[in-house]
Order: C-alpha cells, then structure tokens, then sequence
C-alpha cells in the first residue's frame, strides 16, 4: 500500500488530468462529481495527517503543495482572487483563518527553503519522458516560486496580523471535510461554528508563526542586516513559548537544534549587549564583554577556554592587540586585564608547543606577588593532571621550570616551586637539580644542613625563613630531615600546625583522630607528618622509603603511646605484603614463614581500642588465599575469629571451595554457603554505604546476618586476590548468578560453573545490573593478571557477544584459541571452542556480514550445519574475502553446492575456484579417515590464522 502522503499526488493527479474533445483538443479538467471527490480525498488525507507542513513538505512537490492548499483555500469559502491582506482575519470562520494562516505559513517557507543549497541527484539512464516530466515540474516550481516571492511582502504581513489574534482556532477534519461536501442545507451552519475540526491553540499558533517569520526575517537579513533584529526577537518568542508550553504539540514540531543555531547565530550578527541574552558561545561573550567593558568576565571565558582551546591562536591575539590598543589611549585600569588575558594566551601556547610571545616577556620584566598569583591560578586551571597527557605534563614542567630559572628574587622562585602544581609535574631530583641551581646563585641561603643523630638537640636556624623550611618540608622524604625542619619551624613560630600545608598529606580518619589528640604540638606534627608521607609513599609503590618513614615513626610513638604502636605495626606489616608481592612474589617465590606468621597474628589480633584499618584485613586474607593456605583458613582459624571477621568468613568459603574442585556433588555444601553469602551481599536495598576509607560499593546493601562488610567487598574481589583457582572460582560464581537472570538472552560460559545452585528464592532482591557490571570488571581484572587463560578469554569474549560487540567477540574467541593451540599450529582443545563457542563465532560473522566465514566456520560444529552454510553462500553483498577463502573448505558438500552456485548465476571465474578446491586429492572421500583428518585440520589451522590476522 502506498504511504498516505503518495496518496494525495495520485489523488491529484487524476483530478488535475486534462481533457479532450471531441476536436481533439486539450481542455482544462472538468468540474465533475469525479474530480470533486478525487480533490476531497486529498483533503482528507491531509487532514489525516494533521495538515503537518514538516510532513507535507518533505514528501510533497511544490507544485503539489501549492494545488492542495488552493483546494483548502477554494473548500474554506475564501473568495478567489481575493487578497489575503485584505481579509480580517478576526471576523472569518475559525477554520477559513487557519486555511489563510497554513497557505502563507507553506509560502514563505518555500520561500526560505528555495535559498538553501540543493544537492544535485545524479541522474539515471536518460528517459525521454522522465526528463520531460522532471523539466515541465521545474518550470512549473520556478513560476510558483516566482508568484510567492512577489506575495512576500502580504503573506508576511498576514502572519504579523495572526500573532495579533491570540485566540484558537480549528483546522479541518475529515469529518468537517464530509460535512462540507454535503448539500448546503444539511449542514445546519456546523462546520462554521466555533468548535468545528482539530483545535489548534493560540499558543501554538504563535510559536510556528514566530519561528516562520523569523526564518524569512533571517533570510532577508542577508541584504538588510536591521531586519536581523526582527529574526532575533521572533526566535526568542518562539524559545519562551517552547519553554512555557513544551516542544510537543498536535499540530506542528519545530526543529530545536536548528532554532539554537537561528537563535546563536541572531546573537552574534545583532551584537546584544544585553545579558539576559548572552548565547553560550565564546564569541558571542568576549564580543558583549569587550563592548560592555566587563573585562573580568572577558579574562574568565580565556581562562576557561585554556582547557577546552576552542578559540583560534589568531582570535586570542586579535583581542589582545584591541586591548592593548585601549590601554595606550589612556584606559590605565586596562594594563591589568592585558597582563591576564596575555598569562591566559601564553600558558595557551605554551600547551600547544608554541613559542613565547615577546610581550609576555616584558610584562614579566618586573614580576610582583600579584602577577605570580594570578600565573599560578592560569597554570592549574589550564591542566586537568588526571587526564592530561605526558606531553602536555612536560610542556607545562619545563615553562614553569624556566621560569624559576630566569627569576632573580628567591622569593618569587619560592612561590612557584612550592605551589601544588609544580611539586607534582617535576620529580624530586628535579627539584633538587633546580634548587642546588638556586643556592649556587644566591650562596646567602643554605638549603641543605647536615642530617644530625639526635632529636631534640638541633639548633633551628634563623637564616631560613618559614616558607622556604616549609616547602623543604613538602618535598622531603628523609625523616631526620623532617624532624630537623619541624624543630626549626617551631622555633620560629608556635602559632602554626605544620602538618597542615600540605593539602596531600592525608591519614585515615581512624588514625588521625588519634594522632591530634597528641598534647604536644611539635611530637603531633612528627607522628602525623611521618604516616602520611610513609602512606604516600606506599601508594606509589616507593616501598623503601615507606619504610623508613614507618621505622622513625614507630620509634618514635613506641615512647609513649601503645595503641600508635601497635598501629605501626599493622602498617607495616601491610608494607611488607605490598613489598613481597611487588618484589619476590612476582617472581612465584612463596613468602617467608614469618611474614605468614605475622599475618596469622594480625587476624587473630585482640588488642582493644587499636583503630583497624578495613584494608589491612582485607589484604591479609588475600595474601593467605593467593598463597594458598587454604588448610589454615579451613582447619586452623580460630572460630570466633570467623564469626567476628567478615573477610576471615569470605576467606574461609573461598578456601574451602576452591579445595573441593573438582569435586562430588556430595562435597559442595561450601560452594552453597559461598553462594548464598555472594547472593546476599548482590541484594538490593534503597541506599549505598561508604566505608571508613571513603570507597563507595557497586552494589547497594542490606544487612546480612552473615555480617559481610559490603563496603569494599569490590576492592577485596578486584585488588589483592591474584591466584588463578581463587579467581576462577569467583568468576565461575558472578557468571552463574548473572545467568540466573529470567530475562537473560545469551549465557555467559565458565569454568566449574556447574558446582552454584541453579535458581535464587527471591530474585527480585539481587542487583543484577550491578552483577554484569562486576563480571565485566572482574574479568577484565583476571586478564591483567594472566591475559592467556583461555577461559577468561572466553569469558570476555561472551560478554562482548551478549552486548552485541561482534568484533571484539571475535577477537577474544580467536584469542582464547590462539593461546592454547600455539597461535593454531596445534588443535584448539574442544573443552575450548565448544559447539556453543562456535556457534557464537558464526552469529559474530553473519552480523558482520562475513558470510563465507559463517560458511567455512560451519563445518567446525560436530555435525556440520549444512543449512547456514548454503543461507550464508547465497548473500551476494558479503565483506569478507569471499572466493579467496574456499581454499579453506574441506566439506565437499559445500564446495559441490558453491559450484552450483556460481554456475547458476553465471559467475565462471568463481565456480573455477571452487572447482580447484574440490579437485584436491586429499580431499577424494575414498581417502583413509585418517587423511581426510589431516586434510581438515589443515585447513583449520590456516583458516584460524588469516581470521587472527584480521581481528587481532
């Protein structure tokens, strides 16, 4: 069936068909019932349709259009001939005004749709009639054109005087439509009351006329720009209408995107000074800023572009020279803004890789504390550390490093070299490099005492003042040298708490409520100062120098406090786990007994009131399962400690079940209690909780009368645990519960995934958007830790086809074979690419539309799918290789039909091919088994391999 809008052309056409006498000659068409009613039922159909102009239009010719809103005109009783202009619209039928408002609506849009640029078709075969009929449209298109350019001025001014009306009105049915076609006398007058036809409200009546009169206003601006004006304020109404009423409507939509761009574009040509109208554009601001003299405002869009770097070199530049322009006229309050938006253009080049500019140079002649403030603040709002890339980092290193460089006051060098951002773009020996530089040049100052033995005995030295000690301070690493610096600062001043300069000196709040509440000022600074450095550095994996910030810090609060004694020692027994798995036991080498030892204590640990840190815990019980202590965490733990430590209890369930594989059916009661322990801490509750570490959980909670920490359950899933076993067997876990799921499409394969319960009582409580999330993460943590473990690969591979990535499947299918088949030279074990696995590959190729690839693959299943395989050949639009791979079929079947194929469709050089296929002896079916084995096998191993080639 034809689409409705077709319906009108044809409809159209047979009324409009001209006819013929007796003479033979042409005559105009005739007013008969027939015409009528073919003219009616395009009416209706318009109607039908809403009278939409966006939907007429785009499948409608202007000459058609122009014919259908005429027979509106000509049904709503308005007078040919008569001016548009000259009707009062207020005193008309409500649907005769809007029959007017549609026709001079329709007109000057074609009007504003004609200026646009058309893409020209390329045109077909030549065909006499077809061209004839597409010149006489045309022609036909150009004189109506020609007639509502000239109607311009009155169908404009039809629709000013409709915003003028502000009331409803109605536009025809196809009931009102059959009414009207009735005799005169049965309509009783219905079809010009006030409540005839669709209601069309005031409100959307203006919004589609302001939006159409701002289009012509916009396309006239281009030869009389004060007409831009009338666009701009026609375009805004029409936003504040939109935003009071909303962009749905019955009757009409309006392209948003494009009334932005009518609306920015307004901004800009009319230059509104106006704020309430600023558009969110960077020209348009620093444009209103520079001719309203906010000149602040005008450093802060620089300011903000430096991170997004949308404005043009040029641009930036061109700004600068107008201020500089104003500045030499008199503007003294103008010098200030010139430096800025000057810092704002050169920290910019200077990201870019560009040269300095000479008057950032002479402005900087005399640097004040002002100038490198605000130098700072451009400096760390231009560069975002987290995402910035290593080239952008060094660029910005090396610009402030110059510029420490080229400064003669020591106290302006201070400034930069103490501030946040330096410390972190430059590593500590070019620091130290830079401040040696400095002390050559200024010999007054000495930067470097010499470490002494003793802690209370070292003078402080007044030659230091206290910002240069301080940021000393915040680079040192040694902790006689803090301790030396801390003494010499407290005896400059006792008014200051030194532990809080440094923004990044952070200690648990466990801790650190302990650690201010050290009565003595100096000793708290030492204690707090000591940790954070040491808990820094262990963040960044700088093991030896956490251990001599632990070591002085120990020794120091052994004196007088056994409680931060004791939380020493489960810190650095935290250092010595992070040190051994970093160091030895990357290298397979088992822990020493003592570290083992030691971890056993820590959780046995009874010791009241010592403030625990959650991830100590954590790692302890990773540390045991990763080495395989399973007997302890099964037969030795003391029970009380199971039942009051959540991760000993999570521990004990994964050692005990990772012991039982494989196992009997008989011995999975662990894996259950696994399970339902997992199941709980996946349910759902109405809020997230934070740890004391401040980590958020994926997966909301409930209380669990097992008392899992649900926190950090994820840190301790992703993070510490590193042994295969462990990691299979909660992976095999997450990938059963997410598989639970009622509404899921694909299963995601695992190994012993068979040991889990297969259903949930309540499965409307687990989170199972959280669990896919978990499974993606904890797969893709399993790989960083061995990225050729062929199940985990096939892990990752179904997820990626469970969320339709075909390509990426295909990738880590091909992998997962790749790697235990040494890159397909030997036979991928069938445990591997499972008939499900294959299957998948198969679907994976048909939707990248590889189809001689789904064919060839097909033979890899135990019985060949002889079906796919010919539904796939017979795709002629295929993206893959096509005959070049038939040297990797060895299904004579296949190549026998292939043959057929191309004979059929006449495709000789092909059929060639698949007959050179099928002439290879060892592929004769009266070979050994033996042979025709090795014949596919071959075939595999080459066919796998070009399919690596392509996907890797």
């Amino acid at each position: 069936d034809p689409p409705p809008v077709q319906l009108i052309v044809q409809f159209l056409e047979q009324a409009s068909k001209p006819s013929v006498n007796e003479q033979n000659q042409v005559q105009p068409p005739p007013d008969n019932k027939r015409n009528r009613i073919l003219k009616l039922l395009a009416l209706k159909v318009a109607a039908h349709l809403k009278w939409d102009l966006d939907v007429l239009e785009k499948s409608l010719s202007v000459p058609v259009l122009n014919m259908l809103l005429n027979e509106l005109l000509c049904i709503s009783k308005v007078p040919p001939g008569t001016k548009h202009v000259d009707v009062d619209l207020s005193s008309l039928p409500p649907t005769t005004a809007m029959a007017i408002l549609l026709y001079n609506r329709w007109a000057i849009r074609t009007i504003v749709q004609s200026s646009f640029p058309v893409k020209q078709v390329k045109p077909g075969p030549p065909q006499l009639n077809v061209m004839n009929h597409i010149q006489q449209e045309k022609e036909l298109t150009e004189n109506i054109l020609k007639v509502l350019k000239e109607q311009a001025a009155d169908s404009i001014l039809v629709l000013e005087g409709a915003l003028k009306l502000n009331k409803d009105l109605y536009v025809h049915t196809i009931r009102t439509l059959d009414l009207l076609a009735m005799e005169p006398g049965m309509v009783n007058g219905e079809t010009e009351s006030s409540t005839a036809g669709l209601k069309i409200s005031a409100e959307e009546i203006q919004c589609q006329v302001c939006y159409d009169l701002g289009a012509i206003y916009f396309q006239q601006g281009s030869t009389n720009a004060a007409v831009h004006e009338k666009a701009k304020e026609k375009f805004f109404k029409t936003k504040e209408l939109i935003a009071k009423n909303g962009s749905s409507s019955l009757h009409f939509t309006i392209d948003e995107e494009r009334l932005a761009g009518y609306c920015q574009a307004c901004e800009v040509l009319t230059s509104s000074s106006d704020d309430a109208s600023q558009q969110a554009t960077p020209y348009s601001k620093i444009h209103s800023c520079m001719k309203s003299g906010k000149y602040q405002d005008l450093v802060k869009i620089f300011l903000e572009d430096n991170l997004t770097l949308s404005l043009p070199e040029q641009f930036r530049q061109s700004v600068l020279r107008e201020l500089f322009q104003k500045a030499q006229q008199g503007n003294d309050a103008l010098d200030e803004v010139c430096f800025k938006v000057c810092v704002c253009n050169t920290i910019c080049d200077v990201l870019q890789g560009r040269i300095i500019d000479i008057q950032f140079c002479q402005l900087f002649l005399k640097p004040s504390k002002e100038k490198i403030d605000f130098l700072l603040e451009v400096c760390s709002g231009s560069i975002n550390l987290e995402n910035a890339s290593e080239e952008l980092k060094r660029r910005m290193a090396a610009f402030l490093k110059n510029l420490c460089l080229g400064m003669e006051d020591l106290q302006f060098v201070f400034m930069i070299s103490s501030h946040e951002l330096f410390i972190k773009l430059l590593e500590d020996d070019e620091r130290k490099l830079l401040i040696d530089q400095m002390r050559k040049r200024s010999p007054r100052i000495n930067l470097c005492t010499k470490p002494v033995t003793t802690f209370y005995d070292i003078p402080a030295s007044a030659s230091v003042n206290i910002g240069q000690l301080e940021h000393q301070l915040i680079l040192s690493v040694d902790p006689w040298r803090i301790r030396q610096i801390l003494i010499e600062l407290h005896g400059m001043t006792s008014e200051r708490q030194f532990w809080t300069i440094s923004n990044k000196w952070e200690v648990p709040n466990v801790y650190g409520n302990v650690i201010l509440g050290i009565k003595d000022s100096l000793t708290r600074d030492l204690v707090y100062i000591l940790m954070a450095k040491g808990l820094h550095c262990c963040a960044i994996k700088d093991f030896v120098h956490a251990k001599q910030l632990f070591a002085a810090c120990l020794e120091l609060v052994t004196e007088f406090s056994p409680k931060l004694r004791q939380v020493m020692l489960n810190e650095m027994l935290l250092l010595d786990i992070y040190t051994h798995e970093a160091g030895a036991g990357a290298s397979g080498e088992r822990p020493p007994s003592d570290l083992i030892s030691r971890v056993r204590g820590y959780l046995e640990m009874r010791v009241p009131d010592i403030p625990l840190r959650q991830v100590i815990a954590e790692e302890c019980v990773a540390f045991l399962l990763n080495w395989c202590e399973n007997e302890y965490l099964t037969m030795q733990v003391p029970l009380p400690l199971v039942q009051t430590n959540p991760y000993v209890k999570l521990g004990q369930l994964l050692a005990a079940t990772c012991k039982e594989l494989p196992g009997p059916k008989e011995s999975r009661r662990t894996a259950k209690d696994l399970w339902e322990v997992v199941v709980q801490i996946c349910s759902v509750s109405n809020q997230h909780k934070r740890g004391n570490d401040g980590r958020v959980s994926l997966i909301k909670h409930r209380e669990s009368t097992l008392g899992i920490m649900y926190s950090s359950w994820e840190y301790f899933f992703f993070s510490p645990l590193q042994e295969p076993l462990v990691l299979t067997t909660i992976l095999s876990l997450f990938v059963k519960l997410h598989n639970v799921r009622e509404d899921i499409v694909n299963d995601i394969a695992a190994e012993h995934i068979s040991i889990w319960p297969s259903s949930i009582p309540n499965l409307q409580s687990v989170d199972f958007e959280a669990v896919a999330i978990t499974v993606k993460e904890l797969v893709s943590y399993a790989l960083t830790i061995n990225a050729n473990n062929h199940f985990w690969l096939i892990i990752q591979a179904d997820i990626y086809f469970a969320t339709n990535q075909y390509s990426a499947a295909l990738h880590y299918y091909l992998q997962a074979g790749a790697v235990c088949s040494d890159f397909f030279n030997k036979m991928v074990p069938p445990d591997v690419y499972t008939d499900q696995v294959i299957k998948r590959m198969i679907k994976c190729c048909s939707l990248l539309n590889c189809h001689t690839q789904v064919a060839i693959l097909c033979q890899f299943l135990r019985e060949v799918d002889y079906k796919t395989a010919f539904k796939a050949l017979q795709e002629q639009n295929s993206h893959d290789a096509m005959d070049s791979y038939y040297e990797y079929i060895w299904d004579v079947t296949i190549l026998e039909y292939l043959t057929y194929l191309h004979h059929k469709r006449g495709e000789t050089d092909k059929r060639q091919i698949a007959i050179k296929a099928i002439g290879q002896t060892e592929l004769n079916a009266s070979n050994p088994e033996e042979v025709l084995q090795l014949a596919a096998q071959r075939r595999k191993k080459k066919f796998l391999q070009a399919m690596a080639k392509l996907y890797f």
